[in-house]
C-alpha cells in the first residue's frame, strides 16, 4: 500500500517533488534499498530520491497503562505535548521545541542540551521486538537502533512545568519563521556551525529564493519557491568557504535524499 506524498508541501522545508510512499503497516523490515521517512522535518528531497517508505497511521496512538505511556512511532510531537499537558506528565515538554514524529526523535535521540528523548525512555518496539534502553548504545544526538522505532514507552511523573514548557517555546521564537529544515549543519566540535557559517561571509547569502538566515545562519530556509538545485548549490558553496578559510568540515544535520 503506497500513499502520494507532496514533498512541496508536506516537508518543512517545502520542496520536493510527489512521491508514492510504501507505508508500513506492520512490524515488518524496511524493504531494500528504502528509505524511512517520518515528518520530513529535517529532510532536502530531490527531484529523484530512493524509493521511500513511512509508517502507517495504525502507528499514531498514545495511550497511558499504570505509569508507563505508550507511543507509536507514527505520533506526532504536539500530539505527545497535548497529551502531557492534559495529563499532567513531566519530561515531554521539550516536544514543544522538536518538530517531527515519535519514532525519528528516538533515533536521533532528539533534544535540547540535557533534554533529551531517552532521558524517561524505558524500551522501543522494533520488527526484532522490544529492546531495553540500557540495550542501546546511544548519546548526544545519536542512537544506534537495529531496525524501526515502531513504538516507544516512557516512565511517567507527575508534574508538567510550565515555566520549562515557556522556555522551550522562547527558544523556538528565536528561530526563523521562513520554511527551513532546521538547522543545516551539526556543530563541529569546538565550534559553532552557525558562528562558522557567518564568519564565511554567508549569513543573508541567497541563491534564487534560498537563503542563510539573517536571524539565525545555520537555518537554511526556503523564502517561497525554493529549489533542491539552489539549496544543494548553497550548502555545497559554503562547505566549501568554511573549510577553505578555517579548515573545518562541515557535516550536514540536514539529510538530503
Amino acid at each position: 500500500m503506497t500513499k502520494t506524498i507532496h514533498f512541496s508541501s508536506y516537508s518543512s522545508i517545502k520542496i520536493g517533488p510527489s512521491v508514492d510512499v510504501f507505508l508500513l503497516d506492520s512490524l515488518m523490515p524496511l524493504p531494500l534499498d528504502y528509505r524511512l521517512i517520518g515528518g520530513a522535518n529535517n529532510l532536502l528531497i530531490s527531484p529523484t530520491p530512493p524509493p521511500l517508505a513511512m509508517l502507517d497511521k495504525s502507528f499514531d496512538f498514545i495511550r497511558l497503562e499504570e505509569n508507563v505511556l505508550h507511543v507509536g512511532g507514527a505520533t506526532p510531537s504536539g500530539k505527545i505535548l497535548s497529551f502531557a499537558k492534559k495529563h499532567n506528565l513531566a519530561s515531554f515538554e521539550l516536544m514543544q521545541k522538536l518538530p517531527g514524529t515519535l519514532g525519528g526523535m528516538v533515533a536521533m535521540n532528539a533534544g535540547l542540551k540535557e533534554w533529551e528523548v531517552f532521558n524517561n525512555l524505558r524500551a522501543i518496539r522494533t520488527e526484532n521486538g522490544w529492546i531495553e534502553k540500557s540495550k542501546i548504545n546511544h548519546g548526544y544526538r545519536f542512537a544506534n537502533i537495529d531496525g524501526i522505532v515502531y513504538e516507544a514507552t516512557f516512565t511517567c511523573n507527575e508534574g508538567f512545568d510550565e515555566s520549562l514548557l515557556a522556555m522551550f517555546k522562547q527558544m523556538r521564537d528565536n528561530q526563523p519563521k521562513e520554511a527551513s529544515a532546521g538547522s543545516c549543519f551539526k556543530n563541529p566540535k569546538g565550534h559553532y556551525a552557525g558562528k562558522l557559517i557567518e564568519e564565511a561571509g554567508f549569513k543573508g547569502k541567497r541563491i534564487g529564493a534560498m537563503m542563510f538566515s539573517p536571524v539565525h545562519a545555520n537555518f537554511l530556509v526556503n523564502t517561497g519557491g525554493g529549489t533542491f538545485e539552489d539549496a544543494l548549490k548553497l550548502i555545497t558553496e559554503v562547505k566549501a568557504e568554511v573549510f577553505k578559510r578555517f579548515g573545518v568540515e562541515l557535516e550536514e544535520e540536514i539529510i538530503i535524499l
